[in-house]
């Protein structure tokens, strides 16, 4: 297993505890928002052996974040992932990007010339994007990245990812209970998402197993190999109770 974070201390812990149930771990340091970390991050694991799972999972959220750092690693980080890692994918393998429900939020909100924008720039000229200057506030930054996440997944499945023989699909997490999640429940938005649980079919909050699980199926070459370029939502029912219910207009 090849291991990264952008915080070492972070990378160091979890490696540590990984060795000690018995996994050979690696671990190299990587900044997702530039193209040359993750570049280099992508030849060490080659280097390390056949590429068959890739799973990315950096992201900030609103309450962490200003909108430039949001667009920088959730927006920009992902699309420098799905580009160096088709580079080094074997054969057979499969990726999985982790997004958000905010971007099934973002659906229908962007006109669909900023949509084809967002899948098909080239990634070294995405953020020149005119209309991701206008964003108003993290929270819409987030969004619009989430967006992007799905659009990218999706002609990357079509694209680079489809030419190597492998598999890349995103999922969509809900409020889920890890630090990231109990940090926006506690921020501004936090009565917001608390409703959006309560609307849902499972009146709870996701767990990281939840995501786990859902991440493991769709690497699964056995159980999901003829899924690729599509979403998977995994939030309890959230985004199907806030529609039936007309919370957001």
């Amino acid at each position: 297993m090849v291991l990264a974070d952008f915080n070492e201390a972070t990378l160091e812990a979890a490696a540590s505890q990984l060795r000690g149930e018995g996994h050979d771990v690696l671990t190299q340091r990587v900044d997702v928002s530039d193209r040359a970390s993750v570049a280099a991050l992508a030849d060490a694991a080659a280097a390390a052996g056949r590429v068959t799972h890739v799973a990315h999972t950096a992201g900030l959220s609103p309450v962490q974040a200003p909108t430039d750092a949001i667009l920088h690693v959730d927006l920009l980080g992902v699309a420098h992932a799905l580009d160096e890692f088709a580079r080094v994918i074997a054969p057979g393998g499969a990726g999985v990007v982790i997004a958000s429900m905010a971007g099934h939020f973002a659906i229908g909100t962007l006109p669909a010339e900023a949509e084809q924008a967002l899948a098909a720039t080239p990634t070294d000229e995405l953020l020149g994007l005119p209309f991701l200057a206008q964003l108003p506030n993290p929270g819409a930054a987030y969004s619009i990245a989430k967006r992007a996440n799905h659009l990218r997944v999706r002609a990357a499945a079509a694209g680079a990812w489809a030419a190597a023989g492998a598999r890349v699909n995103s999922i969509s997490p809900g409020v889920i209970s890890t630090p990231m999640g109990q940090e926006e429940l506690a921020g501004e938005s936090g009565a917001q998402m608390r409703g959006m649980i309560q609307a849902s079919a499972t009146k709870r909050l996701g767990t990281p197993d939840d995501i786990a699980a859902a991440a493991a199926f769709l690497l699964d070459p056995q159980q999901a190999s003829f899924i690729t370029g599509t979403d998977l939502l995994v939030d309890g029912g959230a985004v199907a109770g806030v529609r039936a219910s007309g919370m957001l207009g």
